[in-house]
């Protein structure tokens, strides 16, 4: 399968693993990559980790691989440091969503590190395609963790007609008839995060998660935080109802902070804890066909075969 994306990367599939905060260590960055697809690191650890982590990454693989600036830039000097370690380590890509990204895109091109841009909206996505982005990453509400307010196929309809770089479409993109549905709509690629919460290889991910996210329905997929500008999609639990009581009676947003305080990393060490208040478990909307833990490269081979089997049936439907 071959699109722009996996020509810009140098990859197998057009499959890139989303950089999920606290959990997407070197293990299953690698795992990815090695599978075909692109893995992606988070920065959630700090400088002096993240450049073990990349040589670790590099140990284990000698595919593209990526990482992700959103998480651990907590200052400025920890920015400018990640950065510079990035580029000295010759990543061969960066994925950038929070904040305002076009500053930082020609120090990533000046230093030979592709950039893929996280954009929620139509106009921003034009600016930084004008930035000198060299790729998109349209990411809908129905996504796990932090979510927008447009959903992918709004995304998908909006975006691609309007920018002339390649968009990668995420946001529960879980199998190959997601991944179909988006290279039909013109996406040139997929991120998929919540299916790869479930590889074999993703073992920063407490067990209790997992089970809770192969048992879950469609039904357990709620939000917090929406009407503060902080929305998050993750499985109901004690902690989510809490959330959203105090949300909804109007407790001010910083006794929220408090209580939502660390919540991913808490939930990604521990699971939601014995009482469930530690937070919830992110993952996005589509958890019908997360029914299984698998390694990331039978993930991947399976996606992509069953995406080119639904692609090539297409033309059937025009008689």
């Amino acid at each position: 399968m071959k699109t722009r994306i996996t020509e810009m990367l140098g990859i197998q599939y057009p499959i890139l693993q989303g950089a999920m905060a606290w959990i997407s260590r070197p293990e299953l960055v690698a795992a990815v990559s090695n599978g075909g697809g692109a893995g992606i690191l988070t920065t959630n650890w700090g400088p002096e980790q993240l450049r073990k982590d990349i040589r670790r990454i590099k140990e284990l693989t000698d595919k593209p691989f990526g990482v992700n600036t959103n998480h651990g830039l907590r200052n400025v000097e920890d920015r400018e440091e990640i950065f510079q370690i990035i580029i000295e380590e010759k990543v061969p890509f960066v994925t950038m969503g929070a904040g305002d990204q076009r500053p930082y895109i020609p120090v990533f091109r000046g230093g030979g590190v592709k950039t893929l841009c996280i954009v929620p909206k139509t106009r921003l996505a034009k600016r930084i395609e004008a930035a000198g982005a060299d790729a998109l990453i349209i990411e809908g509400m129905e996504a796990g963790g932090r979510i927008g307010t447009l959903t992918t196929m709004a995304l998908m309809t909006n975006v691609i007609p309007e920018v002339k770089i390649p968009v990668i479409a995420a946001g529960s993109i879980v199998d190959g008839r997601g991944m179909a549905a988006a290279l039909i709509m013109g996406a040139e690629g997929v991120q998929m995060g919540s299916r790869f919460l479930l590889a074999e290889e993703c073992t920063a991910f407490h067990p209790d998660n997992v089970r809770r996210i192969l048992e879950a329905t469609d039904d357990d997929c709620v939000t917090v935080g929406l009407s503060r500008n902080k929305g998050m999609r993750g499985l109901r639990s004690p902690f989510s109802e809490k959330y959203n009581a105090w949300e909804t009676a109007g407790v001010p947003t910083e006794e929220l902070n408090r209580l939502a305080a660390d919540m991913s990393w808490k939930v990604a060490r521990d699971g939601i804890g014995p009482d469930g208040m530690n937070g919830i478990v992110q993952c996005g909307q589509g958890v019908g066909p997360l029914k299984k833990v698998q390694p990331a490269a039978e993930i991947l081979e399976e996606v992509v075969r069953e995406a080119e089997n639904l692609l090539r049936r297409a033309p059937e439907l025009i008689r």
